[in-house]
């Protein structure tokens, strides 16, 4: 690998479907990025089939991705990072590639959802591995990707306290079918991201019974003024919340069963467990934890959210989807705002 030509770029980190879509849309972009996994067999065969049939089976990878084995190599030649793995994975990722870093390294992710075990949004897991000086960002918005990867037109959210890696990282995405825009609001586009996967497993149980569009329509709409407190109590700006990293990728999560989340809310109101939809769906669920860590985080700040209490009270105490739903439907009268 040519150190002068990738210094520069960026380096993957993930071979999970969104981190192939982004290493793939950053090529398309004229970059050559990076791509490392810890799935040996995954990065194998990107390396000799040039795709990744466990994730994304019908794209092929452009030439300028450099599928990498050598983790050491990457943090060598590369001084940008752009994490693509779950929410639990995060820390251990960051603690990983942390000491070995180059000096003046930045890191970008596109994860979401708090940290369980400390309710962290993921900023603040990163703050606490890699200091106060590592210029940090954040990616999400609604986007599936597929629809990434095959470079259908996207719009996405770049978040940073440093102008400059958010300008730079979005320019690096963008071209004629992806554009990708800036903000300083972190807090509010990593609420979004967490709290929508809750609120897509409850549109799922809404119409996995059948309530119909009515239902479904009232769930996103209060759910996003449940995010927007949420997301205010912890610092953020309410505006963020009608962008695309909140009002965008919650319409997204929660009408198309593209969503793992919503998909579990389906599977959920047809009568699997948890277990047995995991297994159908085969990737991780964000939602199911995030319902746990969203509940504590809401507690701790004073925040109610009655939407995603219900859907904790059916992951984890119990509660048929059908009395979820009916519960938020015989709550007190109230004013709307």
């Amino acid at each position: 690998m040519d150190t002068a030509t990738t210094a520069s770029s960026v380096a993957v980190i993930g071979t999970g479907s969104w981190g192939t879509a982004l290493a793939i849309q950053l090529a398309r972009a004229g970059q050559q990025p990076a791509i490392w996994g810890i799935e040996a067999d995954v990065m194998a065969e990107m390396s000799s089939a040039r795709r990744n049939s466990r994730y994304l089976p019908e794209i092929e990878l452009p030439d300028a991705v450099q599928v990498c084995t050598d983790l050491q190599e990457v943090l060598n030649t590369h001084s940008d990072f752009l994490l693509c793995v779950p929410s639990h994975a995060l820390r251990e990722v960051l603690e990983r590639i942390g000491n070995d870093m180059s000096e003046g390294s930045r890191v970008a992710w596109a994860t979401k959802g708090f940290e369980m075990r400390t309710g962290m949004l993921p900023h603040e897991v990163a703050q606490s591995v890699l200091g106060d000086h590592t210029p940090l960002a954040v990616l999400s918005g609604p986007t599936f990707a597929s629809e990434v990867g095959e470079g259908l037109p996207t719009a996405m959210t770049v978040a940073a306290t440093d102008a400059a890696f958010a300008e730079q990282l979005a320019q690096q995405l963008s071209d004629r079918s992806f554009r990708a825009y800036t903000s300083d609001d972190m807090i509010g586009v990593e609420v979004g991201g967490a709290v929508k996967n809750v609120l897509a497993i409850a549109t799922g149980f809404s119409d996995g019974l059948g309530f119909g569009a009515n239902t479904r329509v009232a769930l996103i709409t209060r759910g996003l003024a449940e995010m927007t407190r949420l997301g205010v109590a912890l610092g953020a700006s309410a505006d963020t919340f009608m962008g695309l990293s909140g009002m965008g990728d919650l319409v997204l999560t929660c009408t198309d069963n593209q969503s793992r989340n919503r998909r579990m809310g389906l599977a959920l109101a047809a009568g699997k467990s948890i277990d047995q939809a995991s297994k159908d769906i085969q990737q991780v669920v964000e939602g199911v934890n995030a319902a746990r860590s969203v509940r504590e985080v809401a507690a701790r700040e004073g925040v109610e959210m009655p939407i995603c209490e219900q859907v904790y009270q059916t992951l984890y105490e119990g509660s048929p989807p059908d009395e979820a739903v009916r519960n938020l439907m015989g709550r007190a009268l109230k004013p709307e705002s």
